[in-house]
């Protein structure tokens, strides 16, 4: 079982859909063809060394593989894809339209309307969703809450468009932060100012 991979990212290509992407990474001499949401794609750029969690999935003719910016967000997948109903594809589209609190958030609170802005999920798979995975992710809820509170959020987004930045930036500084174990439980605005002008200048570089 692959864990975890670490590697340059050589390949970004988004699929027709916009919800995902193929990642190519190269760990070592090795290549591997990764299948991401497409917000995870959005904060990454060629040449980047990254680290990924991932999920095999084994079918009759291939082995697939899906990479995550977080182990949470790969556990939350795998959870996603045992309701009946859900695939892999519609999995990483969950993810990608909500982000992996907001997603669990709409779960636990069973916010139907919210779950049903992902493509392709109607009424009853949001329905089934919310029955299915309710109580797993009440108590899983707290672990994966990493993004600032809605106070310190729009403190955030307002200095970084004061200092010049777009409100695309923006978007992807504050989900790239989010996958950060530093900035958990972390209600401090200058340390998140920190980390969010330094992924801006990197990525920027």
């Amino acid at each position: 079982m692959i864990g975890f991979l670490r590697g340059v990212v050589v390949g970004l290509e988004p699929d027709r859909k916009r919800v995902s992407c193929l990642l190519s990474l190269a760990v070592g001499d090795w290549g591997y063809d990764l299948h991401i949401t497409a917000r995870h794609g959005s904060c990454l750029k060629l040449q980047d060394s990254i680290e990924v969690f991932t999920h095999l999935q084994v079918r009759e003719d291939q082995l697939v593989l899906f990479g995550f910016p977080s182990k949470a967000e790969r556990d939350l997948f795998r959870l996603l894809i045992q309701v009946s109903g859900i695939g892999t594809q519609m999995g990483l589209a969950l993810l990608h339209t909500l982000g992996l609190t907001d997603l669990v958030k709409a779960i636990v609170t069973a916010n139907i309307r919210l779950l049903c802005l992902t493509p392709g999920v109607g009424t009853k798979t949001a329905e089934r969703l919310a029955l299915e995975l309710k109580t797993k992710l009440s108590d899983y809820r707290s672990g994966v809450a990493v993004a600032p509170n809605s106070q310190l959020q729009g403190d955030v987004e307002m200095t970084l468009m004061a200092l010049g930045y777009t409100a695309e930036e923006i978007g992807k500084a504050m989900q790239a932060l989010t996958t950060m174990p530093q900035l958990r439980q972390n209600e401090q605005l200058e340390d998140w100012l920190r980390a969010a002008i330094e992924w801006l200048t990197v990525q920027g570089a």
